[in-house]
C-alpha cells in the first residue's frame, strides 16, 4: 500500500522544481556543507568506500563531484572474452529476457513498447524486435557511471524530453510506461556483429545526464526531441569504455537483437551486477568457441 501510494503521489509531486532544488544542492561548494552530505549519504546507504579514487570527503569539491566519483584502478575488471556482452552499470535488474514483438516487461503485467521508446526514432527500434532487453536500476548507493557493454561505434545520439518520475521498483510496478514517459538519453551503437542501444532514463532527482559526447542535459519537459550532434569522426568505444554518467540515480536499458544475444542463466529481477561482469553471450562467438 505505501509503495503504491509512493507511485502515485508522484503524479502531483512538482518533479522538476524539485529535481532543480537537488540539483542545486549537490552542487553546493561550501566545505562544511559538502562534507555533511557526503558523510551523511555514506552512512545512511553504507556505501563501499573502499572502491573509491579520492579521499572521502576532502577530495570531492561538491556532492555531485562525490556522487560520479570514479572507482580506483581495478575495482571493476571488465570481462575479456570476445563473446561477453558485460554490465554497463552497477545496479538490479529491473527485468529481463527477450521482447515480445515490440513489446519490453517494464514490471509484472505491465508492457510498454519499443517505438513509445525510441519515440520518433521508428526505424531504430524496429531492429530489435523480439530481441533481447535488459534494465538496471542504479540505486542511490551505487556507482553511477556507464560504460560500453561491448566494443563498438557510437553512431547516433537522440534526447527526448518527458517526466521525471522516480524509477525503483515501486513506481516501475505502479506507473505503466514509466520509461517511454520519463526523458532518456537514447544511445546507438553498431558493434562488429551488429546493432546495439544504450538508454539513460532521467528520473526524480536527477539533475542531469552526461555523457563526453552531449556534455551535461539538463531535464526539459516538454520540446521536440533534439539529435545530436556527434561530429564528423567516427566514436569508437572499447568495452567497458566510459559512456557516461547520472547526476543522482536513475536506470539504464540495453538492447540487442535476439539473433545476436543469449543473456546468462538468472539474469531476472532482482538480480545484482557490477559493470564489467559478463551478464550475457553473444550467440555467434559462443558457439565458435
Amino acid at each position: 500500500m505505501l509503495a503504491r501510494l509512493f507511485a502515485y503521489v508522484q503524479l502531483v509531486l512538482p518533479k522538476f522544481w524539485l529535481t532543480a532544488v537537488v540539483y542545486r544542492m549537490a552542487r553546493i561548494r561550501h566545505v562544511a556543507i559538502k562534507n555533511f552530505l557526503i558523510t551523511r549519504f555514506v552512512r545512511l546507504f553504507d556505501i563501499d568506500t573502499g572502491d573509491i579514487k579520492l579521499v572521502l570527503p576532502n577530495d570531492f569539491a561538491t556532492f555531485n563531484d562525490f556522487f560520479i566519483r570514479e572507482l580506483r584502478e581495478g575495482a571493476r575488471p571488465v570481462d575479456a572474452s570476445s563473446a561477453a556482452i558485460v554490465s554497463p552499470a552497477d545496479g538490479t535488474i529491473s527485468q529481463a529476457g527477450h521482447l515480445r514483438g515490440g513489446a519490453l516487461l517494464q514490471a509484472k503485467g505491465i508492457e510498454y513498447s519499443l517505438d513509445d521508446l525510441f519515440a520518433s526514432n521508428i526505424d531504430d527500434a524496429r531492429v530489435f524486435d523480439n530481441g533481447c532487453f535488459a534494465t538496471i536500476y542504479l540505486a542511490p548507493y551505487n556507482y553511477h557511471r556507464v560504460h560500453a557493454p561491448l566494443a563498438a561505434e557510437l553512431v547516433s545520439a537522440s534526447y527526448v524530453p518527458g517526466e521525471l518520475f522516480s524509477v525503483n521498483v515501486a513506481t516501475a510496478a505502479n506507473i505503466r510506461g514509466l520509461f517511454r514517459r520519463n526523458e532518456r538519453l537514447i544511445l546507438n551503437f553498431l558493434t562488429q556483429h551488429g546493432p546495439a542501444a544504450l538508454i539513460f532514463v532521467g528520473a526524480l532527482n536527477v539533475g542531469s545526464i552526461s555523457t563526453p559526447w552531449t556534455g551535461e542535459l539538463r531535464p526539459r519537459h516538454a520540446g521536440g526531441i533534439e539529435t545530436i550532434d556527434l561530429g564528423s569522426e567516427k566514436i569508437l568505444v572499447h568495452k567497458g569504455d566510459l559512456l557516461g554518467w547520472f547526476n543522482m540515480g536513475s536506470t539504464v536499458i540495453l538492447l540487442l537483437p535476439g539473433e545476436l544475444c543469449e543473456w546468462r542463466a538468472g539474469l531476472c529481477a532482482g538480480a545484482t551486477v557490477r559493470m564489467g561482469e559478463a551478464i550475457g553471450t553473444l550467440r555467434r562467438l559462443a558457439t565458435e568457441a
